[in-house]
């Protein structure tokens, strides 16, 4: 579920089942930003944020693409990314790394990285 759109500095939140606006943010989104409704991040206790590589997508949209990887935070608040092309979307990436301030330790890794880090939260929650 898209909640802030690339390019925008309106951002929304997913509450409940329903988007929210949430606030209007000092710089813009470099990556379309939101949530899988239906997850949750033990980390934050909200459902586990997702961003999408690629053009802007309008908030409200429910994209289903590849897991290209995961943006490993050491607060534990990791990001599920998704897009159609890894190579195509790796300029977003390093936007998306510049995006975190440096004590956030943001690293990327590849997909399996993220399905391992996916799978580590369901077998918890069984």
């Amino acid at each position: 579920m898209v909640e802030w759109a690339a390019g925008t500095r309106e951002r929304f939140v997913w509450r409940e089942g329903g988007l929210e606006p949430l606030r209007t943010e000092p710089h813009a989104a470099p990556v379309n930003y939101g949530c899988l409704p239906g997850t949750l991040n033990p980390a934050d206790g909200a459902e586990i944020d997702a961003v999408w590589l690629g053009p802007a997508v309008t908030v409200g949209t429910v994209l289903e693409l590849p897991v290209l990887g995961l943006l490993h935070l050491l607060d534990g608040d990791h990001k599920v990314i998704f897009g159609a092309d890894a190579q195509a979307d790796a300029g977003a990436q390093a936007k998306l790394l510049a995006w975190f301030p440096p004590e956030r330790g943001a690293r990327l890794l590849d997909a399996s990285g993220a399905v391992a880090w996916l799978e580590s939260l369901n077998s918890k929650s069984v």
